[in-house]
């Protein structure tokens, strides 16, 4: 036996023995067992925000918000009441207009799918790269809802969020609430449906965690369009005017698309963010997915005009797959986004939420109306 194939089979060795430890089903190495090992479903621990290493944060009472003009590192209560403007979650008062797309139109995402109860498993020759063997061509549809306040003017051009997983029904609420206080401009709110599945080999996953500029360019240039189409609205142009959020991979696109089009978008809010190494394909330039952007990008780069918004729960995810590459906590990820921000000068709030999961309801229905404050501070409405 060769030199290179002894180390080849050495890895396969250490990666069977990482499953068998995780609790996962392997089967023989070949052809089909690199789409199919699976990792048992482990709770994740509950982290504690004072670890060490993680960044120094005030504490929060139970019934108390970060303040919406505060930078800066902050914990949760273990309680999360909803706030009082989303707590009877009533309808939206404005319109919701909604329409569908379908891959067969899209020049930028025609359609991936990766077979049903298939995943992928690590580069034997390098864990943090992901091989997929059953991603292929598949068709999708997706749902787009786009919400426009009564306070919104025919014919006037309108700032924007854009939200991915949608419809979200909480972000058209809260905004209906802030608008009317008038905490927050008056503003359209796209929420764009995914192309379907998760993770590597989807085409959720190749939207959400690849590191281009590619789904703002999606959204400028195929969604955009339609959506003044059948809402009637005229979107701005300015990126200060403009905001993207998202929850899980969702999060990470929604700072992916500030970051690799800063002249579109200037404000993003990321719940959970999947700050990660989950990219696939696999791309050199950034070989740790997202995990990247603490890791090098942001460290490594001139300050972008973007203001951030991030938070992540005490029981969010660790290592649900099978890579074990020391890249897949979310708590530590976000940790190190609020360090790398910091460091960097932006001007960026980090919320450390006690007895939350990934993406937790609760604490959205708590933070969402902050957020959006905060992450809306210093609009001005006479730039377009």
């Amino acid at each position: 036996m060769t030199e290179k194939r002894t180390i080849i089979v050495m890895r396969h060795l250490q990666i069977i023995a990482l499953l068998v430890g995780a609790g996962a089903a392997v089967q023989p190495m070949g052809a089909q067992s690199l789409a199919t090992p699976q990792l048992a479903r482990v709770a994740p621990p509950t982290r504690d925000p004072n670890s060490p290493g993680y960044v120094a944060a005030k504490e929060l009472p139970n019934d108390r918000t970060p303040p919406v003009n505060v930078d800066g590192n902050f914990v949760l209560g273990q309680r999360h009441d909803a706030d009082p403007g989303m707590a009877q979650a009533l309808p939206p008062k404005g319109t919701v207009i909604e329409f569908t797309m379908n891959s067969s139109k899209s020049r930028l995402y025609p359609g991936i799918a990766r077979n049903p109860n298939t995943f992928g498993t690590p580069d034997p020759l390098n864990p943090a790269k992901l091989v997929v063997t059953t991603s292929h061509a598949a068709p999708y549809t997706r749902k787009v809802a786009v919400y426009v306040p009564k306070q919104y003017v025919s014919g006037s051009v309108a700032p924007f969020m854009v939200g991915t997983d949608g419809p979200d029904l909480l972000l058209f609420s809260a905004l209906d609430e802030l608008i009317e206080q008038h905490k927050i401009p008056v503003m359209v709110a796209i929420s764009i449906g995914n192309g379907g599945g998760d993770a590597q080999g989807s085409e959720r996953g190749l939207e959400y965690d690849t590191m281009s500029g590619r789904y703002a360019e999606f959204v400028e240039t195929e969604v955009l369009p339609v959506v003044e189409t059948e809402a009637h609205v005229q979107l701005t142009r300015d990126p200060e005017a403009r905001a993207t959020m998202g929850g899980s991979s969702g999060g990470a696109c929604a700072l992916i698309m500030a970051w690799y089009h800063p002249e579109l978008y200037h404000r993003v809010i990321s719940y959970s963010g999947t700050f990660v190494n989950q990219q696939w394909p696999y791309n050199p330039e950034t070989p740790h997915g997202a995990w990247e952007f603490h890791e090098h990008l942001i460290p490594n780069s001139p300050t972008k005009p973007i203001r951030i918004w991030l938070e992540v729960g005490d029981r969010d995810l660790l290592n649900p797959n099978v890579m074990r590459d020391n890249m897949h906590d979310w708590v530590l990820a976000n940790e190190n986004m609020a360090k790398a921000l910091a460091s960097k000068g932006y001007h960026y709030q980090f919320v450390f939420a006690r007895n939350a999961g990934h993406v937790d309801r609760a604490v959205k229905l708590e933070t969402l109306p902050e957020a959006l404050e905060y992450v809306w501070q210093g609009y001005s409405s006479s730039a377009r």
